[in-house]
């Protein structure tokens, strides 16, 4: 790793287009701006680390319900099964509201 000293307002030069500026230094940080072509991916370490352990956990994961893992275990070409619907209750089809039967005085 190289270490360098640099003041506000320093810039350094990397091969390939890029230039790392220091925009300003306090007692809280130091604040760089970077310019470099647009096919160059510049990511903050912490966040290609949180990205990176999600990517494993996802890969690695289990699921977290019996549907989920029903859906890894569909052969594939198979319909996927329903979701479960958490909000709505569970209806009987053979009882509606017109089950009830009707009364011969219904229409005096």
């Amino acid at each position: 790793m190289l270490i360098l000293g640099r003041r506000e307002g320093d810039s350094i030069l990397i091969e390939g287009g890029i230039r790392i500026v220091i925009v300003s230094c306090d007692r809280g940080g130091v604040r760089i701006g970077i310019d470099a072509p647009p096919e160059v991916k510049i990511l903050r370490g912490e966040i290609a680390e949180k990205v990176a352990l999600e990517n494993q956990r996802a890969t690695t994961g289990t699921a977290s319900s019996p549907w989920l893992a029903s859906l890894v275990a569909a052969p594939a070409g198979t319909a996927a099964p329903e979701a479960p619907m958490a909000d709505s209750p569970t209806v009987d089809p053979a009882v509606t509201n017109d089950a009830r039967p009707a009364s011969p005085d219904a229409g005096a």
